[in-house]
């Protein structure tokens, strides 16, 4: 049964928002805009489908009374099981939109690929990975930009850092976080051997100024010449930036832009998404496993995937999938693998119910 005072109540909240948004307190207010028409496009899929079932719902009490009249009824008992079709697929439809959302989902998101075990054939895995991500991007609409990165000597990266931003970042990428392993045989083997390599994969959501607050006294800040490849002015100005976050220890390095400040922004965002994760841990833990569980979690500890070039074989291990179209998902094609995990973690919200963690529709 559908929670239908439930229903009525995100029904009042999405008119108050419409409401809220045109006053002029609002609209002087970035941070509370921003928040309130998140919470707006949030709750339109539940309000537009609430409307369609009542529609439908009207329609089927109709037929049903004219069930009784010698002319309508043929006409009546032709409609009626269409309409109970699509009441039934509304229903279910309204079951999914009201399971407890992750706040994070419509964030943009802090994506870190970093080599793992296999020398230079993981960091040439790192970066087909990004790539990977890059292209199914790209297909999204999303913009990709660079905040820092580290080449290895061979090629690929021993680590890269991008801001991913557009519509619902984080709800695809989320089920890219852990670690990814590869087996092929490297371009530099000679004997022809199949290697195993890894490379670890951190989705963060992309943390708002107004909800980690950093004390200026809690950073030391230290800057110092651009290193690496990058062409004649990478090393001829100290616009490298490198942040440490005494609290915690955490180091945050940036080189990519030739302006300090440009360089500081940028590590400034990776630290802020990496304190935010840190936050969210800690309450995931107070308040129940679901995001801590095998699907969307982000330990990076986990293999979550593993590539296997000469069977042309991706393995999900969180869901027990194989598919075998590798190249096309190097290339981007994510799209089955993510609706797979995606239908998964639904599955697993509804067998748990709907108490185990707070919905934004509540």
């Amino acid at each position: 049964m559908l929670p239908i005072e439930k229903l009525r109540a995100v029904e009042r909240r999405f008119r108050e928002l419409e409401h809220l948004l045109c006053s002029p307190d609002v609209l002087t207010d970035p941070n509370k805009l921003q928040k309130l028409n998140r919470e707006r496009s949030e709750l339109e899929p539940v309000v537009a489908s609430f409307g369609r079932l009542q529609g439908v719902e009207k329609r089927i009490t109709e037929d049903e009374e004219m069930l009784s009249d010698p002319e309508m009824a043929d006409l009546a008992r032709a409609e009626l099981p269409e309409l109970q079709t699509e009441r039934t697929r509304l229903e279910r439809e309204l079951e999914l939109l009201l399971l407890p959302r992750d706040p994070n989902d419509e964030r943009n998101t802090v994506l870190e690929i970093r080599s793992g075990e296999g020398g230079e054939e993981a960091a040439l895995f790192a970066a087909d990975l990004f790539r990977m991500i890059c292209r199914y991007a790209e297909g999204k609409r999303w913009r990709v930009e660079i905040l820092t990165m580290s080449e290895a000597s061979a090629g690929g990266y021993k680590e890269v850092v991008a801001l991913i931003t557009g519509q619902a970042v984080y709800s695809h990428l989320r089920y890219e976080a852990g670690v990814h392993r590869v087996q092929r045989v490297p371009a530099t083997e000679a004997q022809g051997r199949i290697h195993t390599s890894t490379a670890t994969v951190a989705v963060l959501p992309e943390a708002d100024d107004v909800e980690i607050a950093i004390d200026d006294k809690d950073l030391d800040i230290s800057i110092a010449a651009s290193g690496g490849p990058g062409g004649q002015g990478v090393n001829t100005t100290n616009s490298a930036v490198q942040i440490r976050h005494i609290p915690t220890g955490m180091i945050v390095k940036c080189q990519d832009e030739r302006s300090q400040l440009k360089n500081k922004a940028k590590a400034m965002k990776v630290l802020k998404s990496r304190l935010l994760e840190i936050e969210q841990r800690k309450r995931d833990e107070a308040q129940s496993a679901e995001r801590r569980g095998m699907v969307g979690s982000a330990e990076r500890s986990a293999k979550i995937r593993t590539y296997n070039f000469p069977q042309n074989r991706i393995t999900d291990h969180r869901i027990g999938l194989t598919i075998h179209k590798l190249e096309r998902v190097l290339d981007g094609d994510l799209e089955e693998l993510v609706s797979a995990l995606r239908t998964h973690r639904q599955a697993e919200l509804l067998r748990q119910g709907d108490g185990r963690g707070d919905s934004n529709l509540a």
